[in-house]
């Protein structure tokens, strides 16, 4: 970070990625370390190269400010990716409620010994796409294509092993299967309890009949027959 009388700016450097044919951004930010309006301007040795938003304003009191340099597309790189382009950064105290439209030249003028901050910064520019590190297996001599060869055959015999594990369940069960053994025990209950009531109904017959000829007690037949039927009554309604 630079520090000066009135702003602090960071970085202290313009990074740009460079490609050859693309558009490169960095920012930069401006910090107001004092209680008044701090005007500045930024001003670049290749105006043409660049394009800085905004390139002039205010920053209040205690605030900042973010400035966007955008370097245009370059159909060739410079000799050892080394840039000689400069940017000055002037800063200078101005009027209480000044706006950004309000910045002129004369602000930064020095006379009747007004101060005027200024700050140099350099271009410097880093690979876009940087190379990958070197595989340890090469380093020892190994072979980066068996080892790669070895890896998609780990990945191919894993895929296997799912596919194989999704599939198996489908082989216990499938779900035809559960349907037909649901629908089967849904039969086999409804036809527990038709015959359920049937036998409830001839119970009732019985019970009637033996009423009829015996009014003055039960038999020990109706008693028998009685209990046959109660037990097998229970019995379906157990296994229902």
């Amino acid at each position: 970070m630079t520090t000066g009388e009135f702003i602090n700016i960071y970085p202290t450097e313009l990074k740009f990625p460079f490609e050859l044919r693309k558009q490169s951004p960095c920012s930069l930010q401006l910090s107001n370390k004092t209680d008044q309006y701090i005007a500045f301007k930024v001003k670049t040795t290749n105006p043409k190269k660049y394009c800085v938003r905004p390139n002039a304003g205010v920053v209040l009191p205690g605030s900042s400010c973010n400035v966007t340099v955008t370097m245009q597309a370059q159909k060739e790189a410079p000799p050892d990716m080394q840039c000689k382009d400069k940017f000055l950064i002037q800063s200078a105290i101005a009027p209480n409620g000044t706006t950004n439209k309000d910045v002129t030249p004369e602000i930064f003028n020095r006379e009747d010994g007004k101060v005027v901050d200024e700050f140099k910064l350099r271009v410097v520019y880093v690979p876009a796409n940087p190379p990958s590190p070197v595989p340890e297996g090469s380093e020892e001599g190994g072979s980066p294509r068996a080892s790669l060869t070895e890896d998609d055959s780990k990945n191919s015999s894993l895929s296997e092993a799912v596919a194989r594990s999704l599939e198996e369940p489908k082989e216990k069960s499938s779900p035809s299967e559960a349907w037909s053994l649901i629908s089967r025990l849904t039969d086999e209950k409804a036809s527990a309890l038709q015959q359920n009531q049937k036998l409830r109904q001839e119970l009732e017959l019985v019970k009637k009949a033996i009423s009829k000829t015996n009014a003055g007690g039960f038999s020990m037949l109706f008693v028998v027959l009685i209990g046959f039927i109660g037990v097998l009554v229970g019995y379906l309604i157990k296994k229902t």
